[in-house]
């Protein structure tokens, strides 16, 4: 298989590297943090899934108390108890560092922060970023997601086969690995369930009275595929501005290929002419956009008045507001709920994202920008 080069990611964690004693690289499964993480040329490396690495570190402290270095430990989630001893190693040794790999966050996360406080980084590592196959790829990583495999497949029928059979062994294996209980039909039924809402408001009691199952339910069901990166649940930015404000939610399938898989649609002609086109290309421009702005999820946010106003994706930045509305459209235009958004959330910058070449303005601060161009812009602002 084809190497990819990831430049901005491998740049990310070398400078992360010089400057904390622990790098934590997450991720979903299968989205090449192991090909990453072996590109560090690192002094010492663990694979917990490898029995022999497994047994290496049964003793732990035996095992790594002597080692200096670039020290990786691959699947970390499998060993948490590893955490407060690197913590005493890496403030008894000032030559030895760690790169921990992982694929449950919030678990991860947790058990990291509180053994590592002040020591630990953390580098999101999802699949290929727009920059690093070429905008000309751009279609063929809306249509097949940006996991390794399934970018890189020799067809698109041999990527749709893969990303099957990688919802297979997630619900299967990865699931109950990481201690979850619940049953693999079950959770693959919700999942499928998830993807109509895709780009839509997240109401978890009609979800709920849909599946027949309680809130809370539906509540775990979406923190588990939240934590294992399958969805992201982007939440509402709401201020005092007078208006009734949507504080729900809202719901994306992370990788735009597992989303068309969860669809059955496999070819560009089928996804032009299925009538979730416009949300599957919001939920991609929108991955793109955010990792091309470098912003984490609780960092952005999404706002829609109960007037209809709404603004696909806001942050804050410098002590200014942006903004970003997702267009699947030859040529978008100025409308009336961008002007409210503008002047409701006073944006310093309205970016109106498309698949289109041509980059133009509408306004003041208001500009169309090709998806491929975003991170060049942001770059220059």
């Amino acid at each position: 298989m084809k190497l990819v080069d990831r430049q901005h990611d491998r740049e990310t964690l070398t400078r992360l590297i010089k400057a904390f004693p622990v790098v934590a690289i997450l991720g979903p499964r299968q989205c090449g943090k192991t090909t990453l993480a072996r590109m560090l040329n690192a002094n010492h490396y663990f694979d917990l899934e490898n029995p022999r690495d497994a047994a290496r570190l049964d003793q732990p402290q035996l095992a790594l108390e002597d080692l200096t270095g670039l020290i990786v430990i691959d699947e970390i989630q499998r060993a948490p108890e590893l955490f407060p001893l690197m913590r005493y190693l890496v403030d008894q040794k000032k030559n030895r560092k760690f790169v921990i790999l992982g694929s449950a966050s919030r678990a991860l996360i947790r058990q990291s922060s509180e053994s590592l406080a002040g020591r630990i980084a953390y580098h999101y590592l999802g699949g290929f970023r727009l920059q690093d196959v070429n905008s000309e790829n751009m279609k063929k990583l809306w249509i097949r997601g940006g996991l390794p495999r399934s970018f890189l497949a020799k067809s698109y029928g041999e990527s749709q086969l893969w990303r099957t059979h990688y919802i297979t062994t997630f619900l299967e294996r990865d699931i109950p690995q990481l201690g979850i209980t619940v049953p693999a039909r079950t959770l693959r039924r919700f999942w499928l369930m998830l993807s109509h809402y895709h780009g839509q408001i997240l109401n978890y009691s009609e979800l709920a009275r849909s599946f027949g199952i309680s809130d809370m339910t539906v509540r775990n069901y979406c923190d588990i595929l939240e934590g294992t990166f399958m969805v992201r649940i982007l939440q509402p930015w709401y201020v005092n501005i007078g208006k009734r404000l949507v504080k729900s939610p809202k719901l994306y399938i992370r990788d735009s290929g597992l989303f068309h898989t969860l669809l059955s649609i496999e070819k560009l002609d089928q996804l032009y002419s299925s009538p979730r086109l416009g949300a599957s290309w919001e939920g991609f421009a929108l991955d793109c956009v955010s990792r091309a702005v470098g912003k984490e999820d609780g960092e952005l946010y999404f706002w829609h008045t109960h007037g209809g106003a709404e603004l696909d994706l806001f942050w804050q930045q410098g002590g200014q507001n942006w903004g970003v509305e997702f267009k699947h459209e030859d040529a978008p235009r100025m409308t009336r709920s961008m002007q409210t958004s503008i002047q409701d959330l006073q944006l310093a910058k309205l970016w109106v994202v498309y698949p289109g070449k041509s980059s133009y303005s509408l306004a003041e601060n208001v500009r169309v920008l090709p998806l491929a161009e975003v991170g060049f812009v942001w770059n220059y602002e």
